[in-house]
């Protein structure tokens, strides 16, 4: 059965655009380790999902889910960045404000332009998926702190319902056989530019924050050449799309 859910996974992209090659001064690393990395093979579940909107370029050259006012020098790390979130700069030479939009031309806009073409009535739930960093970095204001396995966010209740939210978090909790203290609600994250956006405008949507110890740690990362073992990110999605199944069987 296809679920009547949409998911958009806008950090998830690897590519670099290529009219910027030549002003980097970060590494192949450094762009792994800013994106969210993975969350595709995660949560990317196919035809058994109505809709799934992902990212090809990394988000830390155009991140969907910032606004189009989130900009440098303002914001740092906003929709075309100027540092990762290590605090450290992308380019010998920032991107001008031509060459600003036409990333956005290309890479942000067609993003959202997926999102506003899926909204339709048959959906019944939006997911921004996501991960992070297991120790919060320098960038984010819970700096230095431990974050939960997952953490679900509707911006206290006003992207989806406070019910809808709690049950997806224990459907969470069972599938990945986890305790159910462990999947956080609003905390550290309240919802982003997407969810923020389109939550309840009509659908409801729940931002989803995973964990990155649940797969880039132990026997399951090489941090040499930074691959995951596949049959993990396999048994991940797994998880998660089973979690969607009961969810839905509940509602």
């Amino acid at each position: 059965m296809t679920l009547p859910v949409l998911l958009s996974i806008p950090h998830g992209g690897t590519r670099t655009p290529p009219e910027l090659q030549d002003i980097l001064r970060i590494s192949n690393q450094d762009v792994f380790e800013d994106g969210d990395a993975y969350t595709v093979p995660i949560y990317d579940i196919g035809d058994a999902a109505a809709v799934v909107v992902k990212a090809e370029v990394a988000r830390t050259f155009v991140d969907p889910n910032r606004s189009l006012q989130e900009m440098p020098p303002a914001s740092p790390d906003g929709l075309v960045k100027s540092i990762t979130c290590r605090n450290m700069p992308i380019y010998t030479v920032q991107p001008d404000e031509a060459m600003r939009r036409d990333l956005i031309a290309k890479y942000y806009m067609p993003y959202h332009r997926a999102i506003q073409r899926a909204v339709r009535g048959d959906l019944q739930l939006c997911l921004d998926c996501h991960s992070m960093a297991e120790v919060a970095p320098a960038i984010s204001p819970d700096c230095g702190s431990r974050r939960p396995l997952f953490c679900l966010s509707n911006r206290r209740g006003q992207t989806s319902s406070n019910e809808s939210m709690t049950l997806l978090a224990s459907c969470i909790a069972e599938s990945y056989g986890i305790p159910r203290t462990l999947v956080q609600l609003n905390d550290p994250f309240l919802g982003g530019h997407i969810t923020r956006t389109y939550g309840n405008n009509p659908l409801p949507w729940i931002q989803v924050e995973m964990n990155r110890s649940m797969y880039i740690s132990g026997e399951w990362f090489d941090h040499d050449t930074m691959e995951c073992q596949q049959s993990r990110l396999r048994d991940l999605r797994l998880m998660f799309e089973r979690a969607l199944r009961a969810y839905f069987e509940r509602i």
